[in-house]
This record gives C-alpha cells, structure tokens and sequence, in this order.
C-alpha cells in the first residue's frame, strides 16, 4: 500500500475488497495487455494474407509487452479517446508496424473482446472459490448431519432440524449459484471482429480477393485469442450477457448473505448457537471492551446488499443502447463490471473464513432445545391421538391452551412446564399413556430425514468436486 496516492480518493476496492488476482485481472495495466494482445493477433491473422508484412509483425510482438499507461494518458488528454491514446503510444514504440495497428477495427473490436476475456477470467476465479466454500459446507454438514438443534420459524422456536441439515441449506444455495457461474461461462461469447456496426464490411473490403471470407478471417482471431464470438452483434457485444454475468455474481452473494444474516442471529447471546471466528487480539468496539461482533458476517451481507443493486444498472445499459450503439453504458461500466466481481471474490474470501473457523456451540443448542423442544412435542401428540379417533381441530385447540400458558411462564423468566402440563392434564392423559407422552417429548428424535438428507447432499457434492478437479 506504501505506493499509494492518499492524497486522492481511493475506492475500498483498490486495496480493501477483494484478492489482488481479481484487482489484476481488472487492471489497467492488464486491459493494456488484452488490447495488446487482440491488436497482435489481428495482425497476426492480417500477415497471413499479405496486409501486414513479416517486418511490421515482428516489430508489433516486440513491443507488444513495452507499456507505458502514463504516456497513453498524456495522448488521451489531447485525442479525448483512450483507445486512439493506446494506438499511438503502441505506435511509438513499434515504429516498423505501428502504420498497421488496428486495420479495419473499430474501438470494441478491441474493448468489447478485451472485456469479455477479463469477464471470463473473473467468472473462473468466482468459480473456483465458489467450489471451495462447498467443500468447506460439505465438511461441516457431514460432522454435524445427526447434531439436533432447534429450528426457528418466523424467529421463534419451531420444530427441531439439526445443525448439518441447516447447513445443507446454505450450500444448496451456493451450488445453484454455481450453475448460474456456469450457465454464465457457456452463454457469454465475445463480439468478434465486426467493425463499425457490427457487418464486418471494413475486414470484407480488406479481404477482397485474398480467398478467405470475413467469417473464417474472424475465427482465426477468435481462435488465437481463445474466444468465441457471438453470431450478430452491432459495434458491441449484447449487453444482456453483463446482465446475465451480473445475476450470477448476485446469486452467488446472495446465497452466502443468507448463510451470514442467519449466522447473525445465531451468534446474538439470546440464541448463542453458532457463532463467527474472534482472533485474540480482535476488537469488537471502542466503546464496549467486551463486544464480540459478527462483523464478518455484517461485511457479506453490506457487500451483498451492493451487488444486488448493480444489475439495474446492466439491464438498463442493454435497453438503452440506441440502434447499433450508444454511449449510455460506457462511463458506468467502466465501474460496475470491476466492482461486482471484487465486491463478490471479498464476499468468498470472508465466507471461507468463517467457514473455516465456524464455532458450534453444543452446550447453547442443548439448553435452547430442552427450553423449547417440549413444545415440538404437541405436533407429534397431535398426530398420536388423531389415530386414535380423535377430531384433529378439537386436539389441536387443546394443545394450543396448554402451549399459550406454558409460554407465559417461559416469558417470565421461568422454566418450561410444558413437560409436566401435557402429563396431568387429563384430557391429554385420557388418550395418552405416559410412556407415549414422554417419547413424544424426546424432540431430538423428531427431525425426519434431515441427517440422511443432509448426508445425500454431501455425496452429491463429493461427485461435483470429483467433476471438477
């Protein structure tokens, strides 16, 4: 950070969120490079059909790596252009090739290829730590799949689940974002080279008579550069696919936001079941030496907040860019592609953290189930006496009236006489022996299928790592 200007504004994205492989990769000096490298190949392909010469080839490929951002800065100053700055100071330096530097292109021949390298790229990162945290999921599911807890619905104490099926929740979650990774990778292609308005007349005109047309003239550029191009694109590629970029990348954040809104609650001392890793030397407040805040958990869930608002953005740059093109995305897509992978890829990285170092509090679960878990006990009660001629309202409305009372003395402070209600209230008893009372009151039996769920998921999972190794 020591070569940092902080005298001027700085984004928290130019060193606060996010990896510095993902900072990279939406670096100017890595756009640079890119623009480059599509600029080489162009004449790579160009020198195959006699319009660029050996001489002016070579010359570009030696200086392709030769970048001063600084001098294309001071030529953008004057041509009010940035990709007319980066020809001439390409140029400058390859004064043999330089003449043939972007023949027949048109600026998102360059930008828009470039773009969708880096998207690429970003979306392959994302991937990988998306897989990462399943993995992470995967470990803490399969050790805790049979550990009951009390489930919570409408945050009030409902039914038991267990700790692993909770977490199998989350990582569904995760996984159905990774499709939407994927789905993103195989549907986006780049522009191609097309020219002006997207018919590739100018490459046309270029290739008259050189026995190769426009559309294999495109593929051997497409090829060197490892791209695919869209079959019809304007001066642009569609702007839909950053919006389909944009909706992985928010139900990639989306998802692990849940994971850490509920963290939250769970980690608040009234529950107290789970909660986020605290280094030693941690502070939790200026103010209050002995807080312990989850605000790792708090970072996800802002960023994630964030990210949820870009693809409005997106959407309206794909409906508003008039007829073949218009400059209405161009000043705010120069932020929001960056920032929704950097503010994701932070997002990642913190859940991995947390993953890591998850603290399950198995006294706390304990103690909230034997306070609470008698109350789960009135659906299985209901259940038992219905198969036994009962009316299921009438029953139900009994159950109701004990609950209602034994809540009370839980609110005042009190323990839960829920267990001793069911057992001598009469009406109950005429229908229930003892036995079958007190088996319905063992509520760390009453979670289904959860464990044998939650471990299929896991085994799932293990298939998807194996694929993608």
């Amino acid at each position: 950070m020591t070569d940092m200007d902080f005298s001027s504004y700085l984004s928290p994205f130019t060193w606060r969120y996010g990896s510095s492989e993902m900072r990279y990769i939406f670096s100017e000096n890595h756009k640079y490079e890119l623009w480059r490298k599509i600029w080489v190949a162009l004449a790579e392909v160009q020198s195959e059909f006699h319009l660029v010469s050996k001489e002016e080839l070579l010359d570009l490929k030696k200086n392709e790596k030769n970048i001063h951002i600084d001098r294309i800065l001071e030529f953008e100053k004057d041509t009010k252009h940035d990709v007319m700055a980066a020809i001439r100071e390409f140029a400058e330096k390859a004064r043999i090739g330089g003449g043939k530097i972007h023949l027949g292109a048109t600026s998102m021949d360059i930008v828009d290829n470039a773009d969708a390298i880096r998207i690429n790229e970003g979306l392959e990162v994302i991937e990988k730590k998306l897989i990462n945290v399943l993995k992470l999921f995967s470990n803490l599911i399969r050790k805790y799949s049979s550990l009951a807890c009390l489930g919570y619905t409408h945050l009030q104490p409902a039914e038991p689940t267990t700790v692993g099926y909770r977490l199998s929740f989350y990582a569904q979650d995760v996984w159905y974002a990774l499709d939407q990774i994927k789905f993103a990778q195989i549907t986006i292609k780049a522009k191609g080279m097309r020219g002006a308005v997207g018919t590739s007349a100018s490459y046309q005109k270029l290739l008259k008579n050189k026995k190769i047309d426009v559309f294999e003239f495109e593929k051997k550029v497409m090829n060197l550069l490892g791209l695919e191009s869209v079959l019809i694109a304007n001066q642009v590629y569609p702007r839909q696919f950053d919006f389909i970029t944009m909706n992985a990348l928010v139900s990639t954040s989306s998802s692990l936001a849940k994971f850490a809104g509920d963290l939250r609650l769970l980690q608040s001392p009234s529950i107290g079941e789970w909660s986020e890793p605290f280094s030693k030397n941690q502070v939790g407040s200026s103010a209050m030496p002995f807080k312990k805040n989850p605000i790792n958990s708090e970072n996800i869930c802002s960023l994630a907040r964030y990210i949820a608002s870009l693809p409005t953005v997106a959407i309206e740059n794909n409906t508003h860019s008039y007829l073949e093109r218009t400059l209405d995305d161009s000043a705010n897509k120069r932020i929001i592609i960056a920032e929704v992978f950097l503010a994701t890829d932070q997002i990642l990285m913190t859940a991995e953290k947390i993953l890591s170092g998850l603290i399950i509090n198995k006294k706390r679960i304990a103690y909230n189930l034997n306070l609470y878990g008698s109350f789960a006990a009135t659906e299985a009660i209901l259940m038992a006496a219905v198969k036994k001629g009962v009316d299921r309202q009438k029953m139900h409305e009994i159950l109701r009236g004990i609950s209602m009372y034994a809540w009370k003395k839980v609110q005042e402070g009190k323990l839960n006489p829920m267990e001793q209600l069911l057992l001598h209230d009469k009406r109950v008893r005429s229908l229930l022996s003892k036995d079958e009372i007190e088996e319905a009151l063992e509520v760390e039996n009453y979670i289904g299928d959860a464990p044998k769920r939650a471990i299929l998921l896991v085994q799932r999972l293990r298939k998807l790592f194996y694929e993608n190794k």
